[in-house]
């Protein structure tokens, strides 16, 4: 954040300090109002505006024109009030204190006004022109736009049994529409670019803002009110853009050098390949959707774009630590240069200015600006009490200059985390120095804290969760931002001038940026790792009532270092979560249990016991997250196979959660590699992680200790190759089906998601199958299933593994009724959870977790 230079002013540890008064807030509620304001009037039509404006001014014009009569009523002015009181009569302290109130809430009523008008008329300019009239009616044009954001790419969703595909998306401004009759307009309107991923994907990924298009497609309205566009533009075809102008000269520049830092990473281990760009000029294309996860559950995604951190590192190696600037031994190179305080102002004006042009100015990048503007402040003061109300001018002067800010939660996190680090962190960090806490343990340690305490209930309102490893994450991946952004950003200066020597240093930044890289994914993999919390402004107000009230609390406690351990300790262990105790506390998972089925949302994902911590493991679920929680609760480190039933994305998406953190020995799948996509998905996978892939053979047995099983399905046709000709009806049809014997002789039938057709078929071809203990339902207990197999198996549990509020109906109520009817026990996970299977025969006990 840009405070953190700031923060070092507070308890420099050498020499005197300068004493200052309290702080100086009277811009904050200026700044507050203006930031309200714009927030509540991007989101309202423009008569709501213009009436809120009104009223604001009206307000301000009566408490300024009352202000102004009481002053007229004392013609002496402050000569009489000293008259008076040289004579022992009352100071008019009461009549003065009530015309500077006046005064502040006019300025308040002032800024309110500006900020709703600012957004108003940025609200309006998405109404006005063609382009809003074509999105209402979704109607197609020709349009030049002028490129204003790096392109990314769409996270990888899971819609169903199949992939959302991946899209290309950017945000432009139309300067030119042709309707569909001919007719054409000249405008300046904001849209929102969506293009199909295909054969022009890397073309695409590859513009640079400021580049002109022309593009055909069909217009639509946001889907949200309060977008900061007109209209989302659905581009035909995925070929390449056609490109009408180049981008500018800096734009340009910042490219060459983005794409120099890339080159000089190219060599590095993955994760650092993929983080050190984001860590020096907010370049997160190579960042992937499983290293974006550790960063959220860690709440390190400030590391992952551009932040006034990024700026403060860059800063220090001109000015040294703020603390000084205003003695003869300040540090930074500076001094050394012969730069007076004012030069060295200006200097680190321009550094900023050209850090703003390379890492593109987008709100992001301004924040960090303005955050560094803030902490050069310091330089030329040396003083605490000019930094709080500078914070305050640049997020008022931001709101007013992009209202969008006003409501993005990006925007509100900057701004109250460099508010922390100036307010309480200092506070903080007295206190701990006070309980002998060494200096700079104390300043990391609190500053850590109170940015987590007015952080953590603004991301509980949009995450709805609260991070139980953020402050030691934080405070271990710090040790590592200094040294990887600074030969991140030699490196990148050195791209365009010597590439192996931006290699080199490249290779020196790669090691703490993949030690960063590692303190998330190692938080994050840790049981307790998150909280879930209630989101929305109500969970958000009741967190930070909580935190209040744990901190006033904390004052006022005896023995508060024994009390502190006490807590920690106690910090520790919901966040380890050892399996004694965690069995102990929740009863999951039970002694002995054979088979588990894990809440992995509308997917599936089964595990079976093999011994000790290992576990043969079928379907990865939809998501990576839930099945790596289930196992870990599960304690299963190694997998000697896993089974992938089909390619279906709700039954594969999650592999790189089975495989996180553990010892995976082979990978088995059905012959029928369709979809095509997920298929290429999972080989792509496993040959990453260096693991092998085999074919499931029709007949095959395997044993792994007390377990063994029989391939039933997929089973050749007569006369043909198995799955040549349309022997199946699709991808469920093709499922891996497995007959399995497990410790103690359960048996377990688990069949994919075998359809009718193909279920009829394995009767044919296994006429002898008998009745078994526990069925796996197929397909998530959907209307589609074979009577007679459910009669001729007869099982005493059955399991479904379907999403809560799913929009297929699953299971289905006749599906239920079958299987009741046969005299099963049926349980279901989106009602139960995760569930559990311990004994077998007459001993057979299904344990649910419960949601």
């Amino acid at each position: 954040m840009g405070g953190e230079i700031a923060t070092e002013m507070e308890t420099e540890a050498r020499g005197p300090v300068r004493r200052e008064g309290p702080t100086d807030l009277r811009l904050v509620p200026l700044a507050a109002a203006a930031w309200a304001a714009a927030a509540c009037a991007v989101g309202v039509t423009g008569w709501w505006t213009a009436t809120g404006v009104a009223a604001c001014l009206a307000g301000a014009a009566v408490l300024l024109a009352r202000g102004a009569v009481r002053r007229r009523g004392d013609p002496e002015g402050s000569r009489g009030a000293a008259r008076r009181r040289r004579h022992g009569a009352a100071p008019p302290g009461v009549a003065a204190g009530r015309r500077l109130r006046a005064t502040a809430w006019a300025g308040v009523l002032l800024c309110a006004a500006a900020g709703a008008a600012s957004a108003g008329l940025h609200a309006a300019d998405l109404r006005r022109g063609p382009v809003p009239v074509l999105a209402e009616e979704y109607a197609r044009a020709r349009l030049e736009v002028a490129v204003t954001s790096d392109p990314r790419l769409t996270r990888p969703k899971v819609r169903g049994n199949a992939m959302a595909p991946v899209s290309v998306v950017l945000d432009g401004e139309v300067t030119r529409v042709e309707r569909s009759d001919g007719s054409v307009h000249r405008t300046r309107a904001p849209v929102l670019l969506i293009v199909p991923s295909g054969e022009g994907r890397a073309e695409w990924l590859r513009l640079l803002p400021s580049t002109r298009l022309r593009v055909g497609g069909r217009l639509a309205p946001p889907s949200r009110p309060g977008e900061p566009f007109a209209a989302v533009l659905k581009v035909d075809g995925s070929g390449p853009p056609r490109i009408v102008g180049r981008p500018n000269a800096p734009q340009r520049t910042a490219g060459e050098l983005r794409e120099g830092l890339r080159r000089a990473t190219e060599g590095l281990d993955p994760d650092a390949r993929a983080l050190l760009p984001g860590l020096v000029v907010g370049d997160t294309s190579r960042i992937g959707p499983e290293l974006r996860d550790a960063f959220e559950a860690t709440d390190l995604t400030h590391l992952l774009a551009v932040s006034g951190s990024n700026l403060t590192i860059v800063l220090l190696l001109l000015i040294g630590r703020p603390g000084r600037a205003h003695r003869a031994e300040r540090g930074g190179l500076a001094p050394r240069l012969g730069l007076s305080l004012r030069a060295t102002a200006v200097a680190g004006g321009g550094l900023t200015l050209v850090f703003v042009i390379v890492c593109r100015p987008d709100p992001s990048v301004l924040r960090a600006a303005a955050c560094g503007f803030v902490a050069l402040l310091a330089i030329g003061t040396g003083r605490r009490r000019s930094l709080v109300p500078a914070l305050a001018a640049a997020a008022l002067v931001l709101v007013l200059y992009d209202p969008w800010l006003a409501r993005s939660y990006g925007f509100l996190l900057s701004v109250l985390a460099t508010g922390a680090l100036l307010t309480i962190a200092p506070r903080w960090s007295d206190a701990l120095r006070r309980r002998r806490v060494p200096g700079r343990l104390a300043e990391a340690l609190a500053a850590a804290l109170a940015a987590q305490a007015v952080c953590a209930p603004v991301v509980a309102v949009f995450a709805a969760r609260v991070s139980l490893v953020a402050i030691p994450a934080n405070l271990f991946a710090e040790l590592a931002v200094a040294p990887a952004t600074v030969c991140g950003f030699a490196a990148l200066a050195l791209a365009a001038l010597w590439m192996p020597a931006a290699e080199g240093l490249a290779w020196v930044a790669g090691w703490p940026a993949g030690w960063i890289a590692w303190v998330a994914r190692t938080g994050s993999a840790l049981p307790g790792a998150e909280l879930a919390w209630p989101g929305g402004w109500w969970g958000g107000l009741a967190l930070a009532l909580l935190t209040v009230t744990v901190v006033l609390g904390v004052r006022g406690l005896p023995y508060r270092g024994a009390v502190g351990a006490l807590a920690a300790g106690l910090l520790l262990l919901a966040v380890v979560r050892p399996a004694p105790l965690t069995r102990w506390a929740t009863g999951w998972p039970p002694p002995d249990w054979v088979f588990a089925m894990c809440q992995v949302g509308q997917g599936d994902a089964t595990v079976l016991a093999a011994g000790g911590d290992s576990a043969v493991v079928v379907d990865a679920g939809p998501d990576p997250v839930p099945v790596d929680r289930c196992l870990r609760e599960l304690g299963v480190r190694r997998v000697p196979l896993l089974v992938l039933t089909h390619f279906h994305a709700d039954h594969v998406a999650g592999l790189p959660g089975v495989l996180r953190g553990r010892s995976v020995g082979a990978i088995q799948t059905t012959g029928l590699e369709e979809p095509p996509g997920q298929a290429a998905f999972v080989r792509r996978t496993a040959a990453a992680a260096r693991v092998p892939m085999v074919r499931a053979e029709p007949g095959e047995t395997r044993r792994i200790g007390t377990l063994e099983w029989r391939v039933l399905w997929p089973w050749p046709r007569a006369g043909r190759a198995p799955y040549a000709g349309g022997s199946f009806e699709g991808p469920n049809d093709a499922s891996v089906t497995l007959l399995v014997r497990a410790a103690g002789g359960l048996s377990l039938l688990l069949l994919g998601d075998l359809e009718p057709p193909a279920q009829r078929a394995l009767l044919r071809v296994h006429p002898g199958l008998a009745p078994v203990d526990v069925l796996k339902v197929a397909h998530h207990g959907s209307a589609h299933q074979d009577p007679a197999l459910i009669r001729a198996v007869r099982p005493r549990l059955a399991l479904v593994s379907a999403g809560r509020d799913n929009l297929y109906g699953h299971p289905s109520p006749r599906t239920l009724e079958a299987l009741r009817g046969g005299g099963a026990r049926v349980l279901r996970t989106d009602r139960d959870g995760a569930i559990a299977v311990v004994g077998a025969g007459r001993g057979l006990v299904a344990v649910p977790k419960g949601e």
